[in-house]
């Protein structure tokens, strides 16, 4: 009964924060939209017809003779909206008609309801077989109930050379082993407004990974947190034309902003620097240094050097865009995922655009990606078979149709160039983008990731945003003693939780 009461009670705290989510803050700089974490705003573009895939070899026989049935739960990603019904069991009949063995059988739950129904299966012993799509977030809203893949990997002798090992080892989680095997990705990347740096008369970022930042009179610097900044305050101008670096600058009548993290949390902005977690390994509460240097850095973009948009200025009306304030074409750059470059968000700005590689802090780059994945619960009775299920779906066959359910970019190499082609041919036609830093983000992807596990994820989460929006609203603070205030207010919730 403990048991069966922690799981409801972590499933009534994740629905709670995805309601506070969706509905946002005070600050847009803080909270990301739904969107973020679904992989419905980015469908991939429709592919050819794929090839019958192979039969998956058979699994062990079921204590009945029968086939074993494998249940496959869909609702706490992508899959739940009716559109995706009819396609997503035509995968599994696809399945059940290439062999005999297992049984495939498809669960569909609401989103709304997903999370309870999920604990309350698992708590009273009646856990499907496999889950997904599902996030990081997802994922983790069920710490510790997941089957580590490596044995049956190794068992299987799984090919993973089409995955870039980093995102490989994306799903490899401490103490608990391979969660997941890479399926559909979002990497993020610096997206930049190139009319605005013609207008102030600056060089592009750097599009490649490690290249250094060449400025208009041919200068090499390092591409790092310090460069960024620089070009961040030329790019920031008030209303009588003075940029961010001049003695005559007035913040009070900005019109144009330099730089945002937008649509992203506390992690999310500490993550920029270095990917890291608020839980340290003895589960005590922690400030990684670099999440320290990475608000501090933002803090004061806000209200010292003017380069970001702060609490007060996220509702001006010159920020207002269909996709935030980057597609208001008064700000000149920003970090975000591939499900940002969409024609809802990007498709009608009256400006030219195009991606850069993600700036380092101290030498180390880290680009935050969201992804979504398949999971075998430790509940199956049948993990070996769940397996098969899993790697058919994942194949190079089968998973372009799901991608093409649920969006999203193919985390196979071998699938990548063709779709990442069709994706920017059929949704920016004429444009000339560079997708190599799409595909070259992958290499930094953050591990432990910034949407990973953390005690009492609401009341968590809740008191960080509580910091952060105090800081995005009031200038002059001491800096220092709101984050060693913090830290204690985390390190209480987390003992809590441990009682």
């Amino acid at each position: 009964m403990k048991q069966s009461r922690l799981y409801v009670l972590i499933t009534l705290l994740i629905l709670a924060s995805m309601i506070l989510a969706a509905c946002g803050g005070n600050n847009g700089a803080a909270n990301e939209p739904a969107a973020a974490n679904t992989s419905t705003e980015t469908e991939a573009p429709a592919e050819e017809a794929a090839a019958e895939p192979e039969a998956p070899a058979a699994p062990a026989s079921s204590t009945s003779g029968g086939p074993v049935q494998i249940r496959w739960f869909v609702g706490l990603g992508a899959g739940s909206d009716e559109p995706t019904f009819a396609p997503q069991q035509a995968i599994v009949d696809q399945f059940n008609a290439s062999q005999n063995e297992i049984k495939l059988v498809l669960e569909i739950v609401d989103n709304d309801a997903a999370y309870d129904t999920l604990a309350t299966q698992i708590a009273g012993g009646n856990a499907p077989d496999l889950v997904g799509p599902v996030g990081i977030r997802g994922r983790d809203s069920f710490k510790g109930a997941w089957l580590d893949l490596q044995p049956l990997l190794d068992a299987n002798q799984y090919d993973l050379s089409d995955f870039d090992p980093a995102m490989v080892e994306f799903y490899q989680v401490k103490e608990e082993g391979q969660l997941g095997i890479p399926f559909a990705i979002f990497p993020s990347f610096v997206i930049y407004n190139q009319d605005l740096f013609d207008e102030a008369g600056l060089a592009y970022p750097p599009h490649q990974y490690g290249a250094p930042y060449i400025d208009a009179d041919g200068n090499e610097r390092d591409w790092n947190m310090d460069t960024l900044r620089e070009l961040s305050m030329q790019l920031t101008v008030d209303a009588n034309g003075n940029d961010a670096t001049s003695a005559d600058f007035d913040p009070t009548s900005i019109v144009q902003f330099g730089w945002m993290n937008q649509w992203t949390d506390p992690r999310g902005i500490g993550t920029f620097f270095s990917s890291g977690s608020l839980v340290a390994d003895d589960g005590t509460a922690q400030i990684p240094a670099a999440w320290e240097e990475a608000w501090r850095w933002t803090y004061d973009g806000w209200w010292t050097d003017w380069f970001i948009p702060n609490g007060p200025y996220g509702g001006a009306e010159f920020l207002q865009g269909p996709g935030g304030p980057f597609s208001s074409g008064n700000l000149g750059m920003v970090h975000l995922h591939l499900w940002y470059v969409a024609t809802w968000a990007l498709g009608d700005v009256n400006f030219s655009w195009d991606l850069a590689a993600v700036p380092n802090y101290n030498g180390e780059i880290t680009a935050k990606m969201h992804a979504d994945t398949f999971g075998i619960l430790k509940g199956s009775k049948n993990p070996e078979a769940a397996f098969q299920v899993l790697t058919y779906l994942l194949s190079p066959e089968v998973a372009p149709e799901l991608l093409n359910i649920y969006g999203g970019m193919p985390a196979r190499l071998s699938l990548q160039e063709t779709w990442l082609n069709n994706y920017f041919e059929t949704n920016f036609p004429g444009q000339n983008i560079d997708k190599q830093v799409v595909i070259d983000s992958m290499e930094y992807a953050d591990n432990p990731n910034h949407e990973s596990y953390m005690p009492s994820f609401l009341e968590t989460t809740d008191r960080y945003n509580e910091f952060w929006n105090r800081l995005a609203n009031e200038g002059g603070l001491d800096f220092d003693a709101e984050v060693k205030q913090l830290t204690a207010a985390l390190q209480t919730i987390f003992a809590a939780a441990k009682n």
